[in-house]
């Protein structure tokens, strides 16, 4: 019996230790759920504060501008000392150039580079790439910026000399370059959840591996890939340093690429580096352009869900 106490008196110790412990991971447990609803409730506040500031100061803009002058005019001049115009379609086609551009660039080697560390790399090769593409999603906006404005440029300029220094197309492959890792990484997560099961019967049908990437693999992805460049065009559209540095400040409403332009989010970035006085009418501009430019990435995010909700497979 005596023999005995000693464990006993171990057993009275563990339980009190353990019922110690769990008072506190019971208190942990019950704290965690209200600590990430406190996060989650700044992050919508913050979404909502945000979107506060853009109407309120959007709205003061339009009680000096007319709304249908804004949208339809095609003459973007609020600097002028005379008469100001405010139509804001010079930075939307501006925009639209640089998007374009990157989208032609981009969608074609984001997705080739999908298709090949889905269905063609070896364990090795996908080490190095992944990495690679890692980083250069990583690198900052400015620095691509300047790659366009001191290496892109100038090899422009060397094949095409009507080319200015300021340009659409410069930037616009930049921007393309940087957004390839988004569309190649996230086409790729989608390749991959397609069953092996789909591969094994096109190869048991005689079928290559091109034929398997382009005729099985890739139609049963579609939704992801499609979301992936949805995703990768609403980031180009947002793109500032690359445009800012590369693209000029010249607003024009043409269909020239080789001269200066100015998009949205460039006009904003001029803006605030002090060319306006608090309270003018050019300074809430910058949140009428800001307003604009949320309306269009809020559609192509909205667009992006709709798609993957719509033509998502199940498998």
């Amino acid at each position: 019996m005596s023999m005995k106490e000693p464990n006993s008196t171990l057993n009275v110790q563990e339980l009190i230790a353990q019922k110690s412990n769990r008072g506190l991971l019971s208190f942990v447990e019950k704290l965690m759920p209200k600590l990430l609803l406190a996060i989650a409730i700044v992050s919508v506040l913050t979404t909502l504060g945000i979107l506060a500031t853009l109407v309120v100061e959007t709205y003061i803009f339009f009680t000096r501008v007319p709304f249908w002058e804004f949208i339809t005019g095609t003459e973007w001049y609020p600097f002028a000392n005379s008469t100001p115009t405010f139509g804001v379609l010079p930075l939307v086609i501006g925009t639209l150039k640089i998007t374009g551009i990157a989208v032609l660039v981009a969608v074609p080697l984001g997705i080739a580079t999908a298709i090949y560390l889905s269905e063609y790399a070896s364990h090795r090769a996908r080490k190095v790439i992944k990495p690679i593409l890692e980083v250069l999603a990583g690198v900052p906006t400015i620095v691509y910026g300047f790659f366009a404005l001191t290496f892109v440029t100038p090899i422009l300029r060397s094949i095409s000399p009507e080319v200015s220094i300021f340009n659409a197309i410069s930037p616009g492959i930049v921007v393309g370059i940087m957004i390839i890792p988004m569309i190649a990484s996230l086409s790729e997560d989608a390749m991959n959840s397609v069953p092996n099961s789909m591969r094994d019967g096109a190869y048991a049908l005689g079928s290559t591996k091109l034929e398997v990437a382009i005729k099985i693999v890739l139609p049963a992805a579609i939704s992801g890939i499609v979301a992936s460049t949805v995703l990768a065009i609403s980031r180009a559209i947002g793109e500032t340093m690359i445009v800012a540095v590369a693209a000029g400040s010249t607003p024009r409403f043409d269909g020239d690429l080789t001269g200066s332009i100015q998009t949205m989010t460039a006009y904003i970035v001029q803006v605030t580096t002090g060319d306006a006085g608090y309270g003018t009418t050019i300074y809430y501009s910058i949140y009428a352009v800001g307003f604009t430019l949320f309306i269009f990435t809020l559609i192509m995010n909205m667009l992006a869900q709709y798609i993957s909700k719509r033509f998502r497979e199940e498998y």
